[in-house]
């Protein structure tokens, strides 16, 4: 049965808005919009629960647009079914300050769940909003009262399942049995270079099956049919236990005369073109930008209707709250991203702090974690490495959802994606771990949430060539540079157990950013008891003896600790030696200038920086006259004291190194 002519005129609201904006910017991807409307649609008006007046209404069901480059299609359901944005923002897609920026941005636009444009990032935060729910659910429902209690669901296309990450995810999915996630795949068969089969023969369906899932088709001829469509997902909503995946056959650039054609897909129609997609589809040809008043009306009703589901649940969530006060106040909180305001902080000292640091940093995390019950995360399949199991917690899995520890297996991208799904959800607080050299499949995600703003938190480990045998594969020298270069991200390399300790309290509390843990596999010195001022980025740990000082050295992570013995030697020699210990850049650059001054002056020239690491961006630091003493090149298999002398990390050659670049006098 064909769709009501109402049904297609609302369809085509959708299509003329993304054709029309895609158009007037000269700027876009007007095919995918054009034939995903019909999916969309069915989804947005008989499924999805939403809320525009209240966008982050807790108990809504979040929808992602992993083919993000779609965007239009997002923008256009957004602004018909009463979210703050205006025609007047759908004018001006993709310029300078707009709402509607080329790819979904959840920090700029309400009603967008997650950034998305790099494919396959969509897909894993889907599956990380599926884990949130799943989660929050388990620990706060009551057999009468759901206060958590949605469905999560994601469109993507062949782009999306090509990356890498969509594999991970979807592996990741249906290991987790995540009934409340439904996939939907745009199948229009064609990519932006051309037909799909150029690159692309495998068999979707398939896929999704061997790994969990449960999979429907909708064929060619029902690819805008929505009562086909509204049965498929009918469908899925009522499979429990297991992931839903929905292969929905549609024509790019439906009705125009780009239609199949890969042309459709990144560039504008063309005024000529415009002008017969409208005459196809029966659309007026002026007004640019046309709904209709009962088009708009229609959609306009289904958005207040939220209103009205999100007061229903608000009833249930009231007699819930007075019913279990405690764990409201804690969901509560949680949702704010406030602390307790007694975590129980373990202390260190000289007898139990000589330890690596990330043995310190499990030591923090366990002390913690029963007082933090929104603190959840996991590692790829290296929790015993990277000390970050949490102890009496459980583990996140099919029949316990209640579990925190995530075992996310040896899928970096995904973790990372999912980790930013878990923290776009809200009501969570998610850690991911691994060793910092696996940064590398993990950092376009990680890129995405410092995008974004997301607050979440990365324990990487066996931070330098120091871990030793495992060698150069293994060994991470650039990573250091790679995200102290990432707008907005937070990277603390502590040097000892109290420096560690002092960074968990600040990565906790830190909001709008993720924070980055880079920590020692070796065991380091305890630095001795002091003010660990780890949240001015910089601070002087040992002073110069016997007036100014010569010479400034200053250092990260386990060097610190060589500075220290390096300055003995150097002091032995008459040199007077100031150590500044800076486990994090971005927080010493916000400092006052007074107070950067204080930690290095100005006048102080002779400044040599101490990193088992890149040395790029140091400059910043030792000056024109300074010295950044690192590791520009690949690390090597050997112990790694061995590597320490090889590579010239002993307080005698960094003594030796200083007395040669700077021409100390001795006395």
């Amino acid at each position: 049965m064909p769709n009501s002519p109402s049904d297609e005129q609302r369809i085509n609201a959708i299509r003329f808005l993304a054709v029309d904006a895609v158009q007037k910017a000269n700027s876009g991807h007007p095919g995918m919009p054009m034939g995903a409307a019909a999916m969309a649609y069915t989804l947005w008006t008989r499924h999805l629960r939403f809320n525009p007046k209240d966008p982050h209404w807790l108990n809504r069901d979040r929808f992602v647009l992993s083919a993000g480059h779609g965007s239009m299609l997002l923008y256009a359901l957004l602004y018909l079914t009463g979210y703050d944005v205006t025609l007047d923002d759908i004018e001006h897609f993709r310029q300078l300050g707009s709402k509607t920026p080329g790819h979904p941005e959840a920090e700029r636009t309400p009603g967008v769940e997650a950034t998305t444009g790099p494919l396959g990032q969509g897909v894993g935060n889907s599956v990380g909003l599926a884990i949130a729910e799943a989660h929050l659910a388990a620990v706060n429902n009551r057999e009468d009262q759901s206060i958590v209690d949605h469905f999560t669901y994601c469109i993507c296309g062949d782009g999306d399942l090509m990356e890498g990450i969509s594999q991970e995810a979807l592996s990741l999915a249906g290991h987790l049995k995540l009934g409340k996630l439904i996939v939907f795949y745009d199948d229009n068969r064609v990519s932006l270079a051309g037909p799909t089969d150029i690159t692309l023969t495998d068999d979707p369906i398939a896929r999704f099956d061997a790994s969990g899932w449960h999979t429907q088709l909708v064929p060619i001829d029902k690819g805008n049919d929505v009562a086909t469509i509204d049965q498929a997902i009918e469908v899925a909503k009522n499979v429990t236990d297991r992931p839903s995946f929905i292969a929905v056959r549609t024509h790019i650039g439906y009705g125009s005369p780009r239609q199949d054609n890969f042309l459709a897909h990144g560039e504008a129609l063309g005024p000529e073109n415009v002008r017969k997609s409208k005459e196809e589809l029966g659309w007026p040809l002026e007004p640019d930008f046309y709904v209709p008043d009962d088009v708009l009306a229609f959609y306009q009703q289904i958005g207040e209707k939220g209103a009205e589901l999100e007061s229903r649940w608000r009833e249930t969530y009231d007699v819930w709250k007075r019913e279990n006060p405690q764990l409201a106040a804690s969901l509560e909180r949680a949702l704010r991203q406030e602390l307790p305001s007694d975590l129980p902080w373990p202390t260190f000292d000289a007898e139990n702090g000589n330890v690596a640091t990330r043995d310190a940093g499990g030591s923090v995390m366990n002390a913690i974690a029963m007082s933090l019950p929104e603190l959840v995360g996991g590692s790829a399949d290296l929790d015993p490495s990277t000390k970050t199991y949490l102890k009496n917690c459980g583990d996140f899995s099919p029949g316990n959802y209640s579990g925190r520890n995530i075992h996310y297996g040896v899928r970096e991208h995904a973790m990372a994606a999912c980790t930013n799904g878990i923290a776009l959800h809200g009501g969570l607080l998610p850690f991911a771990a691994t060793f910092f050299n696996f940064l590398d499949y993990l950092k376009p995600a990680l890129r995405l949430g410092c995008l974004t703003g997301i607050h979440s938190i990365y324990v990487f480990t066996h931070d330098s060539v120091f871990l030793g045998e495992d060698g150069p594969t293994h060994q991470p020298v650039e990573q250091l540079a790679t995200l102290r270069a990432t707008p907005n991200c937070y990277v603390v390399r502590p040097a000892d157990s109290l420096e560690t300790l002092e960074a968990w309290k600040l990565v906790l509390a830190g909001k709008g950013a993720p924070w980055a843990l880079v920590l020692t596999r070796q065991k380091v010195p305890f630095l001795g008891a002091r003010d660990a001022a780890v949240s001015r980025g910089a601070y002087i740990l040992s002073e110069a003896d016997g007036g100014n000082p010569d010479l400034l050295l200053i250092a990260t992570g386990s060097e610190v600790s060589l500075a220290v013995d390096a300055k003995k030697i150097l002091q032995d020699k008459g040199v007077r030696v100031r150590v500044v210990s800076m486990p994090c850049w971005e927080l010493f650059d916000a400092q006052p200038q007074s107070y950067k001054d204080d930690v290095l002056p100005p006048s102080i020239t002779a400044r040599m920086s101490i990193e088992a690491g890149a040395t790029l961006g140091w400059a910043k630091y030792v000056g024109d006259r300074g010295f950044a003493f690192g590791i520009d090149h690949f690390g090597t298999s050997a112990p790694g004291a061995d590597v320490a002398r090889s590579f010239g990390f002993t307080p005698e050659n960094v003594a030796n190194v200083a007395l040669e670049k700077f021409a100390l006098a001795t006395r």
